[in-house]
């Protein structure tokens, strides 16, 4: 699927936006962003696929959703974020590394438990971005006052979360 139907399925319309820059204006962090919100939907308005997708901005977005809660045209600037990082992913365009492996990361821990295991989350990010001893004091800390558990849990009814996983991404568990 291309990115422009993949936005169109998601509920963008990057092409009713009026660039007021409501959404620039209340996004938390469009300090650390190459490109405001405003500045992406304009790139995809005028067809600079390209532009959109090396930013830095769509791996740096919240999700918080301001954005969209105050776009007076529905356009859904979260969502679109959203696809271009898929987008961006799958065509390994990837400007912010250390985020893409935290998400991918989180994810994993998620389909494997069906709920985030901070400990784990620590450890396989530390390790893959060479940064191993990173928190350990911190964890270790953690651990002893029970604020994290050393063993992960597994949900009840995990074969229905992999399942709703296996749909979205289209990997058979």
């Amino acid at each position: 699927m291309d990115l422009k139907e993949q936005m169109r399925e998601a509920g963008v319309d990057f092409s009713a936006c009026y660039q007021c820059g409501k959404c620039t204006a209340s996004c938390p962090v469009a300090f650390a962003m190459d490109y405001g919100p405003r500045h992406i939907v304009r790139f995809l308005q005028l067809g600079w696929w390209d532009e959109a997708l090396k930013s830095r901005s769509i791996w740096l977005c919240a999700a918080c959703d301001t954005c969209s809660t105050r776009c007076p045209r529905s356009v859904n600037p979260a969502k679109m974020m959203d696809c271009l990082r898929v987008q961006a992913g799958n065509r390994r365009i990837v400007a912010e590394p250390k985020v893409k492996v935290f998400n991918d990361t989180f994810l994993h821990i998620i389909r494997r438990y069906g709920r985030i295991h901070e400990g784990e989350l620590a450890i396989r990010f530390n390790l893959i971005t060479g940064q191993l001893f990173k928190d350990a004091r911190l964890g270790v800390a953690m651990l002893r006052r029970g604020k994290i558990h050393g063993m992960p849990r597994r949900i009840r009814g995990i074969g229905t979360l992999r399942r709703i996983f296996a749909q979205t991404d289209g990997r058979k568990e």
